[in-house]
């Protein structure tokens, strides 16, 4: 059963928040900067590790290694922060949103708008969040069943194996086209867009660096596919166990509306506090899990403050615990096995007709307004 809050504790619930975030940001500084820098520092060490041991045939083992943590740093930790305006007030054009382009075939000014407006805008919210599933998958019991979810499973396996792909793939809604609700004209912008991108990272992997190493071009071209298979499979990981483990609840567009404002209905600040908090799952883990994960093995405080610095979300993690303690909120956190379990649980169960039972997942089924 989900807590429900007064409009007075979803009010006091929003300023608790708030004043952590205002805190944070005032105390942001030299040592945020100098971690952020150090990160990009030891991406780069090991992409250069990585490209140099394929010259040595007996080291393949330890370059895809070299080239993988590569990866998956700048994905998670470099370009997933840095395109959230984390380091923006950084003031450098190495470290800003409106520049930076990570290492991933999906353009970083569409994933900024799926992501940063329409996801953390739209968190888990049916019919607006198209994170729910990825147009894919069923994820929620109130996804309405169709014998094609019979195929959950292998879709996830397929997006996991792919994912950088099936992101890429997101706002073009292949799903709507199917159903004949989107045409290709819509899609026109975007797909030039993805092709761009996807010429220039196809280039880099699999053809400039490969023909770099002469002879070695096969061994090569595998390491980098294996590379980015192996980032793939990590950030699949991450990001679904911070989002569809058991306990993680969904709203509609109505329970979200608590608040009257000069437009109509609209959600409160504390609201979406409320919403981005029981939409996320936490995965425990040390420093060096949570580095490799981007912090977003601290999704909870990711889709609280998706602006403030990665690296501060275990100091803020403390503090949000012990508020959701007072207001008798669920904290969703976990091991990674658990958290693995309970998504691969989801997704066979998603795939069958019937529906799942509470503990399985929590759909918001009233207004969190308590009279």
């Amino acid at each position: 059963m989900t807590t429900t809050l007064t409009r007075d504790q979803l009010d006091e619930f929003g300023r608790e928040l708030d004043a952590i975030r205002q805190r944070v940001i005032a105390d942001l500084g030299e040592e945020d900067a100098a971690y952020i820098r150090g990160v990009v520092k030891r991406q780069q060490q090991f992409e250069v590790a990585g490209r140099a041991l394929f010259y040595l045939p007996p080291a393949w083992p330890l370059a895809v290694a070299a080239l993988s943590v590569s990866k998956i740093l700048e994905n998670m930790e470099i370009g997933h922060n840095v395109m959230h305006g984390q380091y923006d007030w950084l003031g450098d054009p190495k470290l800003n949103s409106r520049i930076y382009d990570w290492d991933n075939v999906c353009p970083g000014e569409q994933w900024k708008y799926s992501h940063n407006y329409i996801h953390h805008t739209f968190t888990n919210v049916l019919g607006k969040d198209r994170d729910i599933g990825y147009g894919i998958l069923r994820m929620d019991e109130d996804q309405p069943w169709h014998p094609y979810y019979l195929g959950n499973p292998v879709y996830a396996l397929g997006l996991m194996l792919f994912f950088e792909w099936g992101v890429a793939m997101h706002d073009l809604e292949v799903e709507n086209l199917v159903k004949g609700t989107r045409d290709w004209e819509q899609n026109k912008s975007l797909h030039a867009g993805i092709m761009r991108k996807v010429r220039r990272q196809a280039l880099k992997d699999y053809v400039l660096f490969p023909a770099l190493t002469g002879p070695l071009f096969p061994l090569t071209l595998a390491g980098n596919a294996t590379a980015n298979l192996i980032r793939n499979v990590w950030a699949f990981n991450i990001i679904f166990c911070g989002h569809f483990p058991a306990g993680v609840a969904t709203f509609t567009e109505e329970e979200c509306l608590d608040v009257d404002g000069p437009n109509g209905p609209e959600e409160s600040r504390g609201h979406w506090y409320y919403r981005q908090l029981l939409g996320s799952a936490n995965i425990e883990g040390s420093p060096l899990f949570h580095l490799m994960s981007g912090n977003l093995s601290h999704q909870i405080e990711h889709h609280l403050f998706p602006d403030i610095p990665a690296r501060r979300y275990p100091e803020i993690a403390v503090e949000v615990r012990e508020i959701c303690e007072r207001y008798g909120l669920a904290y969703n956190t976990g091991s990674l096995s658990k958290q693995l379990f309970s998504v691969a649980r989801k997704i066979c169960t998603m795939a069958l007709p019937t529906r799942a039972t509470s503990h399985e997942t929590t759909s918001v089924a009233e207004p969190a307004i308590a009279a």
